[in-house]
């Protein structure tokens, strides 16, 4: 495992005894660095050793012939136990489902990369605070896949067992990965209906053994929210790059915004729900939420897979949409232009949309600009393609335009009803009127 270091580093750790994973200490010019070996990857410096400082931090110390380097202890993988969580009778019980993620990981000695290693228990049990806020009634790992791996058919995995856990605990929080936690939030904003009870999504952006892991507080937060009278599918994350506080953010209405920031996850064309603290204190910003109550939840997990997204640009030429034509797609969502646009002019979109929509394709339109509205009567070529049957999707995110077309095409083949399923707001995905105040908020 110490590939990749140079021949002189090599050396020395095998002089020492020194493995990957080890505690060492490091003397150089009068400083001392402790801190566990790191694996290189290929590229940068060679003769740089790579150790994982207490802080929860890499660094790279160049080591030179005066550079002291003594073992510390032995890098020994940590057992695996039953954790015993005792129940309060005097707390609320909630669930927690795990997905996978980086909530969920920590780093790998073997690979120097993060991978999930964490049981939900083990999550619970690191965060003390957790056992003072709820019941821990129910842990549950449904896989451990990466989200980008995620598919519609894992989406149909937690949806029944987040309705299956909602029977028996006052709310459920589910450990998801970030890239695609906001596909999964809106998949089941769609699947839960008449919901009673808060379904709570969260995620990490830095592993549980960094110093800026985020995925305490995003879990305290979560708690609380799940023991609140929010009856929604939320996200709760950071809602700063601090530990200040959580945004507590509807399912249909939250997009990742950002590659690796902690406050990454923003409300889109909506005002937050609220804000949570670490000591559970809401503030309520969007009192536009269904709150709790003795509603049987109703499991809805018809979808259709055959369902596609494309994005236009310059130059972009619809003979792509021969591809899903032959693949036997039934609805694409097309990130369209500004108010809802696609080329119609020396390269004209417009025939290939209309054969799609005749061989019964559903085409429908949101903005790539992600914030703002569509709006097909402003300018004259909009006005052809809807006349042609695409559908305007409002102030629809596309992550979840395309998410709600494969419920819908779930459900039903007819044109007419799809439309009206589409343009109807069935989960919070539509807003009624736009509001200045929640452009990048």
């Amino acid at each position: 495992m110490l590939d990749n270091y140079s021949k002189e580093i090599i050396s020395i750790l095998k002089e020492n005894y020194i493995d990957v994973g080890d505690k060492i200490k490091i003397i150089r010019d009068g400083d001392t660095f402790i801190g566990r070996v790191m694996p290189r990857i290929s590229f940068g410096d060679e003769n740089s050793l790579i150790i994982k400082l207490e802080n929860g931090y890499n660094t790279g110390i160049k080591i030179n012939s005066k550079t002291e380097i003594s073992k510390i202890e032995k890098y020994q993988e940590p057992k695996k136990e039953k954790l015993d969580i005792k129940l309060n009778t005097n707390k609320k019980s909630i669930s927690i489902l795990s997905t996978g993620g980086t909530i969920v990981s920590k780093v790998s000695y073997a690979t120097g990369g993060v991978k999930g290693t964490m049981t939900p228990e083990e999550v619970f049990l690191n965060i003390p605070e957790l056992k003072e806020i709820v019941n821990l009634k129910e842990t549950n790992i449904l896989f451990n896949v990466s989200s980008e791996n995620i598919t519609p058919n894992h989406w149909k995995i937690i949806a029944e067992k987040t309705a299956e856990s909602l029977k028996t605990s006052d709310g459920v929080v589910i450990m998801h990965g970030t890239d695609t936690l906001h596909y999964t939030a809106a998949a089941l904003s769609f699947m839960l209906k008449n919901l009673s009870k808060p379904v709570v999504l969260l995620g990490s952006q830095r592993s549980s053994d960094r110093g800026s892991a985020d995925g305490y507080l995003n879990l305290i937060c979560g708690a609380y929210t799940a023991i609140s009278d929010i009856s929604e599918v939320v996200v709760v994350m950071h809602g700063t790059i601090n530990d200040d506080y959580c945004l507590i953010n509807r399912g249909t209405k939250t997009r990742k915004m950002h590659t690796s920031r902690r406050d990454a996850f923003r409300p889109i064309n909506n005002l937050p729900i609220g804000k949570i603290w670490k000591n559970g204190k809401i503030e309520i910003i969007n009192k536009d939420y269904k709150k709790r109550s003795n509603n049987e939840i109703i499991l809805d997990t018809k979808m259709e897979n055959k369902v596609g997204i494309i994005k236009i640009f310059p130059g972009s030429q619809p003979e792509i949409l021969n591809y899903y034509l032959k693949q036997n797609y039934k609805g694409i969502i097309i990130e369209a232009t500004g108010l809802g646009h696609v080329p119609l002019g020396e390269i004209n979109w417009l025939p290939k949309i209309k054969e799609l929509i005749k061989k019964n394709v559903t085409i429908a339109f949101a903005s790539q600009t992600v914030y703002g509205r569509l709006h097909p009567f402003v300018y004259e070529p909009a006005r052809n393609l809807w006349k042609a049957g695409v559908i305007y999707l409002e102030d629809m995110m596309s992550e979840v335009a395309y998410v709600k077309l494969s419920y819908v095409l779930g459900h039903t083949q007819n044109k007419e009803e799809i439309k009206k399923m589409m343009l109807t707001n069935l989960s919070g995905e539509i807003t009624e009127k736009s509001d200045v105040d929640t452009f990048l908020y």
